[in-house]
């Protein structure tokens, strides 16, 4: 993937050197309360597994965990997802170190991101999914104009091609 550039984010691949970063905040429950399961007592094998396994998926496709940056730290992660099956409907996600929380780089991660699906990977459809906990999330899809979707314990939040 070309890396993606915002005005205060780059979004990259993962190198090596990332790992242990992107451990320390996989290992901070409030990182992960959120996050599917709420697992935090990640290993770094556990860690190096998923990312092999997700971006060996998305490769040469494009889509993956990508390593988000900001002042020269990583600060978090995020993707998109082959999670349905159809390369033109991808799943949206990112894992912010809450040290971040609340300065917009969650909303400039993922409007980077739809930018990248609909542009770079030329998809129908990104959709995003979270606990109806997660008010920072949903408001985030709120602000991106995502159409949201309640169902049984998430919400899912879509945004298409047609509504750019």
């Amino acid at each position: 993937m070309e890396p993606i550039i915002t005005k205060n984010l780059l979004i990259r691949e993962i190198i090596p050197s990332d790992i242990n970063v992107l451990l320390s905040v996989y290992s901070k429950e409030e990182n992960m309360k959120y996050i599917s399961n709420g697992k935090y007592d990640w290993t770094i094998e556990e860690l190096k597994g998923k990312y092999e396994k997700v971006n060996t998926d998305g490769y040469p496709q494009g889509y993956g965990i990508f390593a988000v940056v900001a002042d020269r730290k990583i600060i978090g992660e995020s993707g998109l997802f082959n999670s349905f099956g159809n390369k033109k409907s991808l799943e949206l996600g990112y894992i912010l170190d809450n040290k971040y929380w609340n300065r917009g780089y969650g909303t400039e991660i993922c409007s980077g991101l739809l930018d990248y699906g609909f542009n770079a990977l030329g998809v129908d459809k990104i959709i995003a999914r979270m606990y109806p906990e997660n008010i920072g999330s949903i408001s985030i899809c709120e602000k991106l104009k995502f159409r949201k979707v309640d169902v049984v314990g998430a919400v899912y939040c879509q945004y298409e091609r047609t509504g750019l």
